[in-house]
């Protein structure tokens, strides 16, 4: 039985070729992984002895040799090929154990692996034959079952090969999305690209999917990683779909408002609450006073270090998850206390480039929703200006709305807001509902229109709320009777110019 070695990732590799060797395989080698086995005193063949031809090309043809190839590749129930076999002196290669250059850590030509992929391939392809090791976590596996069986089953060499073709696929998959950024000659107006090539690896078996009877996972794109990756879990059940997709809007939405300490309580991907304030432990009792039925059963996230007295507030409503950087010891302990609570310790979230959405035969795709406070773009139709203190809450108001369900009205003053309403088919209603949460608490506040007014209603249940200041993107064919409004009322209102519907 022969086996051909050939890793960049040399963990475990002396062990395994050891293993081989006890069992009386015989091994074929190159380059570093040949001289780190030999090293270990294990007795290796080097591939250009084994297939008389030197390496050449600076390293670029090792490999790529018919001895190589056609001992990978030949059906041994196959007569010609065997005839074949015979007549080239090509002798059978029953194992490949192969990883590929880290691509994505030093892209370049050079790190453009052939010889490496293309033994994978062929020895994935006539896996019936062949046994194809790319992850190191498999040698046990390999091993075990040739010390017992002698081979390696029909189910193994199947399940090897999937791994292997995933492997190549990650690594063309990287190799294109390499070469679509450094592409010199795109059209830079169009940042999405011709084609996606998506490779991605399940990492996390979730409790179910958004309902029980749902299977759900979390998957990673392959060779890369994302804060869930970093964050550590300290206490609690296992997550859900659910648990997992809510978090990720509440930790977003935590570090979007800008540098204050800040605490979003999500229900459903949308926010039920926040607010900013320079004790974070006020900023929470604040975000959860702005609707504190729908925070019951919530997710709790919070960009600074969470404090005893955070903890303690946070105690008494009943919460799903709790996400910040850090936790004091004493409030850990307190968090704790409560059996059902899930404790997140994360990093910095991410906000990806591109937004993908599953639909029938394919994907729907767009550029990220990035929100600009560039007020040099934005223009200020009304008689009146907004006070620094308008503006300020106008800000906040103008971040949240962008994550809240469209059609979405938010109210807020001081940097908390007091009534959210997300997700109506018309913009009155969600006005509607911001009025009946805020329940008069956003006197002198802010309102924030993810889109633009198409009626002066909206102004009129801003106004009735007793919101001073106003933030959309205007462009209705009405702007000016919604202007009118504003001035009637006295109030101060911005248009952005941009829109930020969210579904």
């Amino acid at each position: 039985m022969r086996a051909l070695l050939s890793v960049f990732d040399k963990s475990g590799i002396t062990e395994l070729a050891q293993g081989l060797h006890d069992l009386g395989w015989e091994l074929v080698s190159s380059g570093g992984t040949a001289r780190v086995i030999g090293e270990a005193g294990i007795a290796v063949i080097d591939v250009a002895d084994y297939t008389g031809s030197p390496i050449m090309l600076g390293h670029r043809v090792v490999t790529l040799h018919p001895r190589i190839h056609g001992g990978i590749l030949a059906d041994r129930d196959n007569p010609e090929h065997q005839a074949d076999l015979v007549a080239n002196d090509i002798e059978t290669i029953d194992l490949v154990v192969g990883n590929l250059y880290p691509f994505e850590a030093e892209p370049s030509i050079e790190n453009i692996d052939i010889g490496g992929p293309t033994m994978v391939r062929a020895a994935a392809k006539n896996h019936q034959h062949v046994g194809v090791v790319v992850d190191p976590a498999d040698y046990d596996v390999v091993l075990v079952e040739l010390q017992n069986a002698g081979h390696l089953s029909q189910a193994t060499r199947r399940m090897l090969a999937r791994k292997a073709f995933a492997h190549t696929a990650a690594y063309d998959a990287a190799i294109v999305g390499w070469l679509d950024d450094t592409d010199q000659e795109k059209d830079h107006t169009d940042p999405l690209p011709d084609s996606i090539h998506l490779s991605l690896e399940r990492v996390q078996d979730l409790r179910y999917g958004e309902n029980p009877h749902q299977v759900g996972a979390r998957y990673r794109f392959s060779h890369s990683s994302g804060w869930w990756d970093e964050a550590t879990q300290h206490h609690g059940k296992e997550m859900s779909y659910l648990n997992l997709y809510d978090t990720e809007a509440a930790w977003r939405l935590a570090w979007s408002i800008g540098d204050d300490p800040t605490v979003a309580v999500i229900k459903h991907a949308n926010p039920c609450g926040i607010a900013s304030h320079p004790d974070v432990a006020e900023a929470y009792v604040r975000a959860n006073a702005c609707d504190p039925v729908s925070a019951f059963g919530g997710i709790v996230a919070v960009n600074r270090r969470v404090p005893l007295s955070l903890a303690e507030a946070l105690s008494e409503v009943f919460t799903e998850v709790v996400v910040a950087p850090s936790y004091d010891d004493d409030a850990m302990a307190k968090l704790m206390e409560k059996k059902n609570i899930r404790i997140i310790e994360a990093p910095i979230p991410g906000f990806p480039l591109l937004d993908m959405r599953s639909i029938d035969g394919g994907l729907l795709v767009q550029t990220g929703d990035r929100v600009s406070l560039d007020r040099t773009k934005w223009t200020v139709p009304t008689k009146r200006q907004p006070t620094d203190a308008e503006w300020a809450d106008l800000e906040f108001a103008w971040q949240v709305a962008a994550r809240v369900s469209s059609n979405c009205i938010v109210l807020a003053k001081d940097l908390q807001a007091f009534g959210i309403g997300a997700g109506q088919q018309n913009r009155r209603d969600a006005g509607r509902i911001a009025a009946e949460k805020a329940d008069g608490r956003a006197k002198g506040g802010a309102c924030a229109s993810d889109a633009f007014f198409p009626f002066r209603d909206g102004l009129d249940a801003a106004a009735e709320a007793g919101c001073t200041s106003v933030i959309q993107p205007g462009g209705s064919v009405r702007d000016q009777e919604v202007i009118d409004a504003a001035d009637e009322f006295g109030m101060a209102m911005v248009f952005t110019g941009e829109r930020h519907f969210k579904h």
